[in-house]
């Protein structure tokens, strides 16, 4: 039993209730919310269409630039960071085989050290994030690969791919850990799903829209002298240029060091009181302590290994599966890089779904889609292990085998909250998150989606199965570990209002 202001508190999670509400009093007093924020805003049937509807008109304002700029920066960014990422995909199986004469796992070690390279940078990148301005680092990082992809349609051996894959895939390594950093500096945990989710969906919009532009530049054959898949490069650095350098007027760095020209003073403050409010840290340094902290933490660990299963576990493991079996069943081109496309729109379908029921529905609680989605990675890929089923069950299998991919703004959404009072372990572990997932996916594919046994990967179906199996098994302990630390938190709270 604790006494607050002359009221009896039995409950713990009441004593937190009164001691936010003495807080918000103590804050309106004293005049330090430039902008009316509520702490936990009355909640109605239109905050399950969108979560700002229950919000003031002040508060709709400002999340609606933070959504219009940031949202759009992020989502177009990621989708010419994965349009980048898999058009070598596309441009193999649309002619750069057969005219660079590419043999054998060539494929595999093109996807490798793109990997490799990506591997590399991440974790330094995150780092250097809490150190200079996002706007600088994360546009300039995205010209430097644009500029290098256009440099694959002059390649003429595999080996010249190689070398240009790895750079790419080490600029490539700033964008995704890097805007999930600052959207997880701007976002409330009502909020962060479905921006990381949306985020998120714009890599299978670029799967989809590398399979039309493949498609499409397949008609330019021969134009000016350049193949098809040549072409695909070319109008890949036209369209990310651009959108690059757009990143350094727009692109908000975090609140307590933002100087974006679209957002006002009051609005500034307003983000830094949300964040306040959200017990969301402000950027510190590393030390030793802190080194020691984060890495005698269960977070990095569990966080880290959920997000290894995901990203080995979904998509194929970056392979052409789909679009492979295709080619081996006769289509033409044109099908073999159009109807893949209609998996990943699937997948977007799925990501909004997840997003939309994590945040409403489950009311905050990550794990429940992730299970949803590790069971029907397991029947899909179980069934696809068999191999000889029904033609329509296995084009059911592969046209909803990428929907695991839809979680992985979920995994970020949870990594933010339960890092949230400690700006750098939630760099760290963010970074480290996607960094050790690529460190897995850099030698397992060589194992498991070997090129010479396509389109029947009997290994890489089998090992999925047991990757959704240990992904579901993951999330049901990482939400164990955070509500007993949620419980020791709050009995910390609640003895501290005694």
């Amino acid at each position: 039993m604790a006494t607050q202001n002359g009221v009896i508190v039995t409950d713990e999670k009441r004593a937190e209730e009164i001691r936010s509400s003495l807080e918000n009093a103590s804050d309106s007093a004293s005049g330090r919310d430039a902008l009316p924020v509520a702490e936990t805003p009355k909640r109605t049937w239109r905050s399950y269409l969108w979560d700002t509807f229950d919000k003031s008109p002040e508060e709709r304002r400002f999340l609606f630039k933070l959504d219009a700029v940031i949202l759009t920066f992020a989502s177009l960014g990621y989708l010419i960071k994965y349009l980048d990422q898999v058009n070598v995909n596309s441009a193999f199986v649309s002619g750069m085989k057969e005219d660079l004469g590419l043999y054998g796992n060539q494929l595999n070690y093109m996807i490798t050290c793109w990997t490799v390279g990506y591997v590399i940078g991440e974790i330094p990148s995150n780092m250097l994030l809490t150190r200079i301005r996002p706007s600088i680092w994360i546009p300039a990082c995205e010209i430097t690969w644009s500029v290098m992809t256009i440099l694959l349609s002059k390649c003429t051996s595999a080996t010249q791919i190689y070398v240009l894959r790895f750079f790419i895939g080490l600029a490539e390594s700033a964008f995704y850990p890097g805007m999930q950093y600052v959207v997880g500096s701007w976002y409330r945990k009502d909020e962060l799903a479905k921006r990381s989710c949306i985020f998120h969906a714009s890599s299978a919009i670029g799967t989809m829209f590398s399979g039309y532009l493949m498609t499409a530049t397949y008609n330019l054959n021969g134009v000016h002298g350049y193949r098809g898949w040549q072409w695909l490069f070319i109008i890949n650095t036209i369209i990310s240029l651009p959108i690059a350098i757009a990143g350094f007027f727009f692109l908000p760095d975090v609140p307590e060091i933002t100087r974006a020209w679209w957002l006002t003073k009051d609005e500034i403050a307003l983000a830094k009181k949300r964040m306040e409010l959200e017990g969301r840290a402000n950027r510190g340094t590393y030390t030793k302590a802190k080194f020691r902290k984060i890495f005698t933490s269960w977070h990095i660990y569990a966080l880290t290994l959920l997000y290894i299963f995901f990203n080995n576990g979904s998509n194929y493991g970056s392979q052409p599966a789909f679009s492979l079996w295709l080619k081996s069943e006769g289509y033409s081109v044109a099908a073999v890089n159009s109807y893949p496309t209609i998996a990943s729109a699937i997948q977007v379908i799925f990501t909004l779904v997840y997003a939309w029921s994590s945040d409403s529905v489950f009311r905050g609680a990550r794990w429940p889609p992730i299970i949803f989605s590790g069971t029907l990675l397991i029947i899909f890929n179980a069934s696809l292990a068999v191999w000889n089923i029904p033609i329509g069950w296995k084009w059911v299998c592969y046209i909803l085998g990428n929907i695991g991919g839809g979680v992985s703004g979920l995994t970020f959404a949870w990594a933010h909250e339960i890092c949230s009072d400690d700006n750098e372990e939630r760099a760290l572990v963010v970074a480290t998150m996607n960094e050790m997932a690529y460190v897995v996916q850099a030698w397992l594919p060589l194992i498991i989606w070997q090129q010479v046994e396509a389109p029947y990967y009997k290994k890489g179906f089998i090992t999925m199965v047991f990757i959704a199996a240990a992904m579901i098994a993951t999330a049901m302990t990482i939400r164990t570990l955070q509500k007993k630390e949620n419980a020791a938190k709050a009995k910390e709270k609640a003895a501290g209002v005694v």
